[in-house]
């Protein structure tokens, strides 16, 4: 005895056998911050400056770059200009030393009424986004900024035209 399947079940049996690879292959395309990387806001003064992508990367991209990042990570330790065996262990006490600096920058730069700006920081490297006004001073501002006790460099890559 056959039985007959209606019409659209195979389509649907075909479908729900496709799901899970599908689901899967939209996990490892999820843009996710894998590496935990400290990524803030911290100004909003200039309307329609574009939100940076920041450290995020799909699972692949992770993937490519961890042979890379993990030798980065340990290079200065093995030079011996780093106190941790990792660049990137330093990543969550800068972050913390930025916000109190920033607040001490405030009084002598004024600089959030004069952007709008997101760090991301990374092996001891603060990565600087964002939008500024034409008057403001951003290399004393950078420069003061790179003063934050444990910050290797500041990566400037903000704009006057948002």
């Amino acid at each position: 005895m056959t039985s007959k399947v209606p019409p659209g079940w195979r389509y649907l049996t075909a479908l729900a056998c496709l799901l899970p690879v599908t689901l899967a292959a939209l996990a490892d395309d999820a843009r996710v911050n894998r590496g935990d990387d400290p990524f803030m806001q911290v100004s909003k003064a200039i309307a329609n400056c574009p939100t940076p992508r920041g450290p995020v990367e799909t699972e692949q991209e992770w993937l490519d770059e961890a042979h890379y990042r993990i030798e980065r990570g340990n290079s200065c330790w093995i030079a011996g200009r780093c106190r941790l065996s990792n660049s990137y262990a330093y990543d969550r006490e800068i972050a913390e030393s930025t916000t109190r600096r920033l607040n001490a920058l405030n009084a002598s730069l004024q600089w959030r009424e004069h952007t709008s700006l997101w760090l991301t920081i990374q092996r001891r490297f603060i990565y600087l986004d964002g939008c500024v006004t034409r008057d403001f001073d951003k290399a004393r501002f950078v420069s003061e900024l790179g003063e934050t006790a444990d910050v290797e460099k500041i990566i400037d890559r903000t704009t006057t035209q948002p």
